[in-house]
């Protein structure tokens, strides 16, 4: 039997323009790319050079620190460019999709680890804390998967993993053999893969399920693991997306590597969100270009000069801005379009505010009841709840307002541990929890900032210096 999790601090927030439950299949996208910006402490070395070719599953870099680490092409082809910003830092290795490339994958090793090394998909699974690429050599005390999503837009896994399910289960049971940890698997109630993972779960000794209730962030991994298996000074959790445990099951199936992922297009701006079946790292011009502005979409006279849209490969809250040409990240299953805030408000605060979502009753649309949310819907465009990447003003000094507490379902001080990160003291945040939380943790708490402060920079940045200090 299931175990409950009840999770009463969080927010949902009521961003309309979530994607429809069907798929266009694009796996035909001519352009890929692998970059080393998505991995957390990544100091890669190349392997390959520009015009090299390429199969599927062959290394493109590696970890200068380990070079068992290796990063490799989704796809057979050619490697297109070798793109570098600032200080030669390598940002992309772009792979162009070529089915007459004639190249065999090398073979596989037998042992499973070895298999996820070579081809790659090793670096799929990530370790708390730091979120880091997981250590090979280390043992970690659990695994915990969570396999929903609660952050807005969020992509439905029962739709994504549609098709794929017996691959799901050979993933689970391949996966609770890499460690004698515990294997945790967390659900909403009703989800069609719990069933699945309740099939499998008599084949495996050490899984355990739940089901979790509650508001974003409930989905999140460390909302997760902070409720099962807290993080101590010392110990290490893995994590691991749900369609890349389908992506295992395939390989540890057939031997093949086929790393294609089922993701969501959505955003308020788009008139034709759903889902799009592509290979990992795909340029995402294709599906951009298909999706006009919907023109019906809340507006003022003063946000009609809005000359466009931000895209954010992950959700909203805590993805990464990419360009229309850019790519999908290693680990995201959600590409979110908001339109761009860059516009002023007339008399700002002074305004009633109906159609500006606030937390903190700054506006009238603060009072309400989250429970009525559902009637935004049905409201007239003129007033319906507009979200865009407007922060509606500036920097301000850093006050408590005890706020962030109403959104942080962890067990710690929110705004003592961001302070304890801002002066750089160490032994007091990591007495205040550090390990335990990532940046995405704190989405929320950004979000809801009167002071309009940049928390998940911060918390980065103190992750870094802790994580560099303990090598």
């Amino acid at each position: 039997m299931a175990n409950i999790i009840n999770i009463k601090k969080g927010l949902d927030l009521p961003i309309d323009g979530a994607a429809e439950l069907r798929t266009t299949d694009v796996r035909s996208i001519a352009t890929y790319a692998v970059k080393p910006t998505d991995y957390v402490g990544l100091v890669p070395r190349m392997k390959v050079a520009e015009g090299d070719v390429v199969a599927a599953g062959d290394v493109l870099f590696c970890d200068k620190k380990d070079e068992r680490i290796r990063f490799c092409a989704p796809v057979a082809g050619r490697v297109k460019a070798v793109v570098r910003g600032e200080k030669r830092l390598l940002l992309a290795v772009v792979v162009e999709k070529d089915e007459s490339v004639d190249k065999a994958p090398a073979p596989m090793p037998a042992n499973l680890k070895e298999q996820m090394l070579q081809c790659g998909l090793w670096t799929m699974l990530r370790q708390r804390p730091f979120g880091t690429v997981a250590n090979p050599d280390d043992n970690p005390k659990a695994i915990v998967v969570s396999c929903f999503d609660s952050a807005p837009l969020a992509p439905c896994y029962d739709h994504a993993l549609a098709g794929r399910e017996d691959d799901f289960a050979k993933g689970l049971e391949a996966l609770a053999t890499l460690t004698d940890g515990k294997l945790h698997l967390c659900f909403r109630a009703g989800q069609k893969l719990m069933a699945k993972a309740e099939q499998v779960k008599s084949q495996i000794a050490n899984m355990e399920i739940h089901v979790v209730n509650g508001p974003h962030p409930a989905g999140n991994v460390g909302t997760q693991i902070a409720k099962i298996c807290p993080i101590n000074k010392g110990e290490v959790v893995w994590t691991i997306n749900p369609q890349d445990i389908a992506t295992l099951g395939h390989l540890a199936k057939t031997g093949e590597y086929k790393p294609e992922k089922t993701i969501a297009v959505a955003g308020p701006m788009i008139k034709n969100a759903h889902y799009y079946r592509i290979m990992a790292g795909a340029c995402v011009k294709t599906i951009v270009d298909a999706q006009a502005l919907n023109n019906g979409y809340p507006s003022q006279d003063a946000c009609a000069s809005l000359k466009g849209s931000r895209l954010i490969s992950g959700n909203v809250l805590s993805g990464t801005q990419i360009d229309a040409d850019g790519f999908v990240g290693g680990y995201d299953s959600l590409l979110s379009i908001l339109p761009e805030g860059d516009y002023y408000d007339f008399m700002g605060w002074l305004m009633p505010g109906l159609n500006k979502y606030s937390f903190s009753r700054t506006f009238m649309s603060g009072f309400i009841p989250r429970c009525m949310h559902g009637i935004f819907e049905k409201m007239p465009k003129c007033i319906a709840p507009k979200f865009d990447t407007n922060t509606h003003g500036e920097v301000r000094p850093f006050v408590f307002a005890g706020n962030f507490e109403r959104v942080f379902p962890f067990d710690i001080y929110p705004m003592e541990l961001i302070k304890a990160c801002m002066i750089g003291d160490m032994e007091k945040q990591e007495n205040l929890g550090i390990y335990e939380v990532e940046p995405e943790d704190f989405a929320l708490c950004e979000f809801i900032d009167t002071s309009k402060t940049d928390i998940q920079p911060v918390i980065r940045q103190a992750l870094e210096v802790l994580r560099k200090e303990a090598m």
